[in-house]
């Protein structure tokens, strides 16, 4: 399929979900696949475009997942498949370490050019956000040369060793892999849903609590690296109190502490914006990019201040694949895509229509606790209802009646009972607001 062929943009259920074939591919995975690699929802697609994907039923379910906030430009984009079809003719991998090629310095130049700050910028590529943040450590760690590596409650960074040791929750990420990397210390996040004393009091006393860990526990002298995600993405879309992170980025300069902002889930015009750090107008040291990048390619980034990028030695950094040829091709499609289609301002615009009907939800519905996020980076906490305890039973049964519907939906959270919804940027508003509608048909059900 290509871009010039765009599937109907409209959801149909011709068979219960999932279908006959799709339950026949399913039986052929549990015999083939391990068993560690789960499975949201086992429809087998076939063909994807825009808002929805096709299943090889004939079903044409609303997306409202995007293969994890990858697919912002929507699936199969004119400019990604052109651009990755005619590299794909030319060549598909020299490795860039051993003989280079200029689609890797373009996307350099872009990712220089488009995230924050007006300084001097190096960039370095990679094939995933797990990679990215390890390599973001290194870095840290070259530059500094200190050790010590600071995150958050609730935060997620990755699959990897190191990365499993930096992320918050133990299953299903962390249980049964250790032991981790050492020299990883946890401080709390200002998350205003939750703060025991009030949403009013959360940014300023939680960032007095983490920089009073870091100074008591660890040592400010002894920190490479202090990372968090502008917004959280696994741990339930969490967005820090207004305040938080400007206390956090002035401690880590003050201290000589590289600040990254882990922007895997949240950059390339999810939240609104190129990145979500720029809403309060935080510059970050280092920036970590991957999903979203190259409208579903593999490929990741570190991006950040020259002098700390270019701390590492020659031949420090680097990786067989990072850069492939092709997903730099696809990268260059996807920002030119967004910066052609205004994908910020439709981000926005699917924001508007998603906060107004989930927060009309939450009059109607006592088990949604909170309605959260920015743009296209939307959550609802479910909750038991008449206070705050987590509701994971709901969450869950929400989502199997969405699937049943045909409607793509994401859980999330540290303790399982968010509902988490990141439309491609491209999705037209009617199928936008079918979905909202089997949402709530599914809460009316619950």
């Amino acid at each position: 399929m290509s871009a010039a062929t765009p599937l109907p943009q409209e959801r149909r259920l011709v068979t219960a979900i999932p279908g006959p074939k799709s339950q026949e591919l399913q039986a052929r995975k549990l015999g083939a696949v391990a068993a560690g690699v789960g499975t949201t929802l086992p429809v087998y697609v076939s063909r994807a475009n825009g808002g929805v994907l096709e299943d090889v039923d004939g079903n044409s379910l609303i997306d409202f997942g995007s293969g994890i906030a990858v697919t912002n430009v929507g699936n199969s984009a004119e400019a990604v498949v052109a651009k990755a079809s005619e590299q794909l003719a030319a060549f598909t991998h020299t490795c860039f370490m051993v003989t280079p090629y200029e689609g890797y310095v373009a996307v350099a130049e872009q990712l220089n050019e488009l995230t924050p700050g007006n300084h001097e910028k190096r960039t370095a590529l990679f094939n995933s956000g797990a990679e990215a943040v390890e390599n973001a450590v290194k870095i840290a760690r070259a530059y500094t040369k200190r050790t010590a590596v600071v995150v958050f409650d609730h935060g997620y960074h990755g699959r990897t060793n190191l990365t499993m040791g930096l992320t918050a929750k133990n299953m299903p990420y962390k249980q049964g892999f250790g032991p981790f990397a050492p020299e990883i210390y946890r401080v709390p996040v200002a998350y205003p849903y939750r703060w025991l004393t009030g949403a009013e009091n959360c940014a300023a006393e939680a960032a007095a609590q983490a920089i009073d860990i870091i100074n008591k526990q660890i040592g400010a002298d002894n920190v490479a690296a202090i990372i968090i995600e502008p917004l959280q993405g696994e741990g339930g879309f969490i967005e820090p109190a207004k305040g938080f992170l400007p206390a956090i980025a002035e401690f880590a300069k003050a201290n000589g502490i590289v600040f990254v902002a882990d922007e895997i889930q949240t950059g390339f015009c999810r939240t609104g914006q190129w990145f979500a750090c720029e809403d309060e107008d935080i510059v970050p040291d280092l920036i970590t990019t991957a999903k979203g990048i190259a409208g579903g390619l593999p490929l990741a980034a570190v991006t950040g201040r020259a002098e700390i990028m270019d701390a590492a030695h020659a031949g420090g950094l680097g990786g067989t694949y990072g850069g492939n040829p092709v997903a730099c091709a696809a990268a260059l499609g996807a920002i030119e895509t967004m910066k052609e289609q205004d994908l910020n301002g439709k981000a926005q615009r699917i924001g508007e229509i998603m906060l107004g009907r989930l927060r009309a939800m939450q009059e109607k519905f006592d088990i949604i606790g909170e309605v959260r996020g920015r743009g296209a980076m939307i959550a609802i906490e479910l909750v038991k209802a008449g206070g705050k305890e987590p509701n994971a039973e709901a969450t869950a049964a929400i989502a199997k009646a969405c699937h049943a519907e045909g409607l793509v939906v994401l859980t999330a959270g540290t303790y399982g009972n968010v509902l988490r919804f990141l439309p491609p940027l491209v999705m037209p508003e009617h199928l936008l607001n079918e979905g909202l509608d089997i949402l709530e048909g599914a809460f009316a059900a619950v």
